[in-house]
C-alpha cells in the first residue's frame, strides 16, 4: 500500500505503553513524525531517543495528564508552530479501574474513569481539532473506543458507560466535521493483552492474567496496524466505526475460551 503517512505529524495520547506506543512504532517506522504524549516522561524519554535513532524521524514529547485541562491546553497551546500541523491524531489515553457492582464503586475510582476516558478525550480533541482546521489538508480523528461501548457486561458500569459516551462524541464529531476536511473513526477493540487489565485490577497480574487465559487475545501491535491503516487510506476514504476481536470473540460479553 502507498505510503501516505510519511512527515505527517501524528498526536498519540496514552503513548507511553500498550496501543499508544505500538501506533508511535508503527507510523515512526512509516516515516510520521509525532508528538507523543503521557504522564511517564522517563519512558518518553527513552521512546523519542529509540524511535528517533532507529527511523531519523522527529519526535516531540510532551507530560500532562488528559484529566487536567489547564494542563492539556497549555502544553498544545505552547507548541512550536511547525508542530501544530498535526494531521493526525491518535486520542488514545483511557483505563478502567475495577470490576465492581454499579452500587459499590469507589467514587475516587468512578472519577477517575470518567475524567479519562470522557472529559479527557473531550479536553484533546477539542484543542487539536482547531489546528487541524486550520491546515487546510485531510486530516484523520482517531479515536479508540471498545466493544465494552456497544453492549455492558457485569461488573462494567461505568467503564463500558464512558465507551458508550466515545462512540457518541465520534459519531457527533463526524456530523459536525462533515463540511470540513477531518475524517472521524472510531476504533473499538475487544480482548487486548496490555497493562488494561493491570490497571484494572490495581497491578493484581494473577487476575489480569485470568482475562486472557483460554483464548488467544489481540495484542496492542494489531489493533496499532489496524489504526495506521486508517490514518493511511486515501483521503477521500473514511471509515466512521471499526471494530477489532480476537478470532473467537463476537461481542464484548460474547467470548469463547478453551478452559
Amino acid at each position: 500500500m502507498e505510503n501516505r503517512v510519511k512527515n505527517k505529524i501524528a498526536f498519540i495520547t496514552g503513548a507511553s505503553s500498550g496501543i499508544g506506543k505500538a501506533c508511535a512504532e508503527k507510523l515512526a517506522k512509516l516515516g510520521a513524525n509525532l508528538i507523543l504524549t503521557a504522564r511517564r516522561k522517563e519512558i518518553l524519554e527513552n521512546l523519542k531517543k529509540d524511535l528517533e535513532e532507529k527511523y531519523q524521524i522527529k519526535v516531540l514529547i510532551l507530560t500532562f495528564d488528559v484529566r487536567n485541562y489547564d494542563e492539556v491546553k497549555s502544553n498544545i497551546d505552547s507548541l512550536p508552530d511547525d508542530w501544530k500541523n498535526i494531521e493526525i491524531l491518535i486520542n488514545n489515553a483511557g483505563l478502567a479501574v475495577g470490576l465492581d457492582k454499579f452500587h459499590e464503586y469507589k467514587i475516587d475510582d468512578v472519577d477517575k474513569m470518567i475524567d479519562t476516558n470522557v472529559k479527557g478525550f473531550i479536553y484533546i480533541g477539542n484543542s487539536i481539532i482547531p489546528l487541524m482546521l486550520k491546515t487546510d489538508k485531510v486530516c484523520s480523528v482517531i479515536n479508540i473506543g471498545s466493544v465494552a461501548g456497544d453492549i455492558a457486561y457485569p461488573g462494567g458500569s461505568i467503564y463500558c458507560s464512558t465507551k458508550f459516551a466515545v462512540k457518541a462524541l465520534s459519531d457527533s464529531m463526524r456530523a459536525d466535521l462533515m463540511d470540513k476536511k477531518i475524517k472521524v473513526t472510531n476504533i473499538k477493540p475487544g480482548l487486548v493483552e496490555t497493562e488494561f487489565s493491570v490497571v484494572r485490577f490495581r497491578g493484581d497480574q494473577d487476575k489480569a492474567d485470568s482475562v486472557y487465559k483460554g483464548i488467544d487475545p489481540l495484542y496492542a501491535e494489531d489493533v496499532a496496524e489496524t489504526i495506521v491503516y486508517v490514518a493511511n487510506l486515501p483521503d477521500k476514504i473514511q471509515i466512521p466505526e471499526l471494530s477489532i476481536t480476537p478470532l473467537h470473540q463476537a461481542s464484548g460479553i460474547h467470548i469463547f475460551k478453551n478452559n
